[in-house]
């Protein structure tokens, strides 16, 4: 059976919240300039209706579901990803602050790379920014592997290591010292619950 899913319409015929495609489509289908979006839940329809279109538009629909989670991350905090466009691949990663949805930092694309290792680079990156900031607020990340590279201290990749990626693997390198240098409380790296929370906040959107 179908998940429910709930329509949002801020510009079209009628405007409102819809229950089903069909009610949603009659709303916007050859209606100029039209802005909807789905959702997973009422009240995740319910917060995006109340708000503007802008703020929805080319993100993924499950990006906010963590603020109606019974359980919802810690704030502040900052949220890590990467993304990879092959295996390897050019990669780059980012970090964002979880309440705002502000871009804190980006890096990339590196030649030859791959997710986890932009994953680890995230996690390190945003480390090293909140020590220069004096701040220490947890660091939100999807990836068990980095999460796990990132307590060890090494970045465990099997990735081969090329003229092209020499400037991946020397981040690599400096992370590594980094980590070597500063001890991590053990509640500074945390998971993203997914099915929980939705997407990570600093996904890419190219799933």
């Amino acid at each position: 059976m179908a998940k429910q899913k709930f329509y949002v319409v801020w510009k079209g015929r009628k405007r409102g919240i819809f229950v089903s495609w069909p009610e949603c489509e009659a709303q916007v289908k050859g209606f100029v300039d039209a802005q909807y979006k789905a959702f997973d839940s009422r009240a995740e329809a319910e917060r995006a209706f109340a708000a503007a279109y802008k703020d929805y538009k080319g993100k993924p629909a499950s990006t906010q579901r963590w603020l109606f989670a019974p359980n919802p991350p810690v704030i502040p905090s900052l949220c890590v990803d990467a993304a990879c466009n092959g295996s390897p691949g050019r990669v780059e990663y980012r970090g964002v602050d979880l309440e705002s949805g502000k871009q804190i930092f980006h890096a990339g694309p590196f030649a030859d790379g791959t997710n986890n290792v932009g994953e680890f680079l995230a996690i390190v990156h945003a480390l090293t920014w909140l020590d220069k900031q004096k701040k220490q607020i947890p660091i939100y990340s999807d990836s068990e592997n980095a999460i796990a590279w990132v307590m060890t201290g090494k970045c465990k990749t099997k990735l081969e290591r090329m003229n092209s990626n020499t400037q991946l693997f020397t981040l690599i390198h400096s992370a590594e010292n980094w980590l070597a240098e500063n001890e991590l409380p053990d509640d500074l790296v945390l998971k993203w619950d997914t099915q929980a929370w939705g997407e990570n906040p600093a996904d890419f959107g190219r799933k």
